[in-house]
């Protein structure tokens, strides 16, 4: 029979989808005048602590990050408890830990469109939180696509959520394309090989990550309005 699902059941889409929102917010730079090259840069150079707007871009990673971690909470908090769900949650729960924290440790200047801050960087020359801020992207990046994947395999596995068991392998498989893509780009422009479209690379990534949560969100809520003699999605 179908009910309608609880406040708490609902909380974990939602606040999901606002996540997946705030994490697109680097598309401002459409509009917004940056003084980066999308091509060429980092994502997280536009929250760099001499950018004009970074404090905007800083605070909408910090939402992102809280509002991913708050949701994957709620969702191991109310939503059936399989081992590749739980795990999956987790590690998406991480996701928004870690990039929160990012938020928190900007980097103090933009490398690929400043040789100067490059050959600080180089020199070990910049604020600690360079290093810091490339632990944690690595830690957001781990737990992304690790969420991604084992969602993916509960999805299937489960029976639950069929658009996203359908849609979500090519999703990932993008993503980590994407990944090796941004991974290589990062190793030439290290060893001064330019850049390989550094910035397209990473953007696609964080854009296949938020299309991933934002349909995941939709397809937890769809499935929130039906479910089965134990709490099961239907």
């Amino acid at each position: 029979m179908s009910v309608q699902p609880s406040k708490s059941r609902r909380a974990a889409p939602v606040l999901l989808l606002l996540g997946a929102v705030a994490y697109t917010a680097w598309v401002l730079e459409v509009v917004l005048s940056t003084g980066l090259d999308p091509v060429r840069t980092y994502v997280s150079e536009l929250a760099a602590a001499d950018r004009p707007l970074g404090g905007l871009f800083r605070a909408t990673d910090l939402l992102a990050g809280l509002l991913v971690l708050a949701g994957a909470v709620a969702a191991l908090r109310t939503l059936p408890r399989r081992p590749w769900a739980t795990a999956g949650w987790a590690a998406l729960a991480l996701f928004g830990a870690a990039t929160a924290v990012d938020s928190r440790l900007p980097l103090s200047c933009a490398p690929t469109s400043d040789p100067e801050c490059a050959a600080r960087e180089t020199a070990g020359l910049v604020p600690a939180t360079h290093t810091a801020h490339a632990i944690s992207s690595s830690l957001a990046m781990v737990g992304a696509l690790a969420g991604l994947v084992l969602l993916t395999v509960a999805a299937r596995r489960y029976g639950w959520w069929p658009p996203l068991g359908r849609v979500a392998p090519w999703l990932t498989l993008a993503e980590l394309a994407a990944t090796a893509w941004t991974l290589s780009s990062i190793a030439a422009f290290t060893e001064g090989h330019g850049t390989w479209a550094l910035g397209v690379g990473q953007r696609l990534q964080v854009l296949l990550v938020a299309l991933y949560v934002g349909l995941l969100a939709w397809c937890v809520g769809r499935a929130g309005t039906t479910t089965g003699r134990e709490g099961e999605p239907v």
